[in-house]
């Protein structure tokens, strides 16, 4: 095993043992962005309903862990508390008053998983609009001039 010197072992004295991407642990809620499953910001967590997207993927990932932002309110996550509990998926409250982030939730591994895409997003179905000086009969069947 490595041996630390003296200066080492006095520099993580004064500033905190070593650690690994500390500014991406403090977005991802202590996590780090390889070992999550799905992320929502605080505006998703603060929504009255629950993601069925969060609730599917504890389904499938039974032994991930749910991180919470602390400086949220406790009746904005309460509902995902109640649901990781039904699930029995351990969670934790991270309340960092140093950083903020505008990140809520975090379903993550203890491992790497390196999922593409952790985000849900909110898209709004939008329905493509006929040209109404000529209806939707004429786009069916176009004449040739």
């Amino acid at each position: 095993m490595n041996k630390q010197t003296v200066d080492e072992i006095l520099q993580q004295g004064i500033s905190g043992p070593l650690e690994t991407k500390p500014e991406e642990r403090r977005k991802y809620l202590g996590s780090l962005r390889e070992r999550i499953i799905v992320a929502l910001t605080k505006n998703q967590v603060a929504e009255s309903k629950v993601y069925p997207q969060v609730e599917q993927l504890m389904k499938e990932y039974p032994e991930a862990h749910l991180f919470l932002n602390g400086n949220m309110g406790y009746e904005q996550y309460s509902k995902y508390i109640k649901l990781a509990s039904k699930r029995k998926i351990s969670h934790t409250i991270v309340t960092n008053k140093e950083h903020n982030t505008d990140i809520g939730l975090v379903l993550a591994m203890d491992h790497a998983i390196d999922k593409e895409d952790i985000y849900i997003t909110n898209t709004p179905i939008t329905i493509p609009e006929v040209n109404k000086s000529q209806g939707w009969f004429h786009k069916l069947f176009k004449r040739k001039k």
